[in-house]
């Protein structure tokens, strides 16, 4: 028999607890049970979600503070973050320009909340950017993390993640993208240096290009190299699996605070930090 409280009700949790693999239903009832013994109801669990994921940036980039605090990131090498976008895919089909331009939806998988944009690697890529802050060290540490439609243009978020940093950061380094006066004042009100790709017709003659070009590789190994490993572990070489700003949200930033979680744990177990991540997280 259901419990009348609006609230809660007798078992929405059936469907929940068997879709978490890694314990058994029993402990997991048990932590998702208030103490009276009732469950929250799906529409609880609904409306706490949809809030979740204007909390996660401020809570990525806390814990970020905190692991360097605990791994020491910089302890041998220069207190440098690296700022970049990679671009995930919407899941369903894509809206062609010429129906976005009327407001005509030709198919019902298509997810309009986001936008296209090109990439340098995948060409025109209709779905979202994750925008990140890693540290430049030996471990791939996402510091902060924003998700948007990817038409947003990279030095548009990078502001905002940048407020989020540590005290300890002193160069920031960028793509060309992020070369632009926005970008440039936030750093100035953090007493940081934006180290960034120059525009103009390459190859640069002008007495700062080898330096660039040093740090544009240190960039490149750092944050690169992060994007392939989480889109790796987290399964988004292809489509996100879901669709809608808030719930691509939740799961994009979910998933950095969970790469971020798991370094914690392995860090306390005296583990590799960079190698052995996504069996880890399969057998958990």
């Amino acid at each position: 028999m259901r419990a009348s409280c609006c609230c809660c009700q007798a078992d929405p949790l059936s469907g929940i607890v068997s879709a978490l693999p890694g314990q058994p239903q029993s402990a997991l009832r048990g932590l998702l049970t208030l103490p009276d013994g009732r469950y929250p109801t799906r529409r609880t669990w609904a409306r706490r979600l949809a809030t979740l994921p204007d909390a996660l940036p401020a809570q990525v980039a806390c814990l970020g503070q905190h692991l360097v605090a605990l791994l020491q990131p910089w302890a041998d090498c220069g207190r440098a973050v690296a700022v970049d976008s990679t671009v995930l895919r919407a899941r369903g089909g894509v809206w062609p320009r010429k129906h976005r331009e009327v407001g005509e939806v030709p198919h019902t998988s298509i997810d309009t909340e986001t936008h296209w944009t090109t990439s340098g690697w995948q060409g025109w890529v209709y779905g979202w950017k994750l925008h990140l802050v890693t540290a430049v060290a030996a471990a791939w540490l996402p510091l902060a993390a924003a998700l948007t439609p990817a038409n947003t243009a990279d030095s548009d978020a990078a502001p905002r993640l940048l407020e989020d940093l540590p005290a300890e950061v002193r160069f920031v380094l960028g793509d060309r993208h992020d070369n632009a006066p926005q970008v440039r004042a936030a750093c100035d009100r953090g007493d940081r240096v934006l180290i960034a790709s120059q525009y103009g017709r390459s190859p640069h003659r002008d007495d700062g290009v080898e330096v660039r070009r040093i740090f544009h590789k240190l960039r490149s190994v750092s944050i690169e190299h992060f994007n392939g490993q989480f889109k790796g572990m987290f399964d988004v070489q292809g489509a996100v699996p879901t669709k809608g700003l808030t719930p691509t949200r939740r799961f994009a930033l979910g998933a950095v605070l969970v790469y971020q979680l798991t370094l914690w744990h392995r860090h306390e177990h005296s583990l590799d930090l960079r190698v052995g991540l996504d069996p880890f997280l399969k057998a958990a």
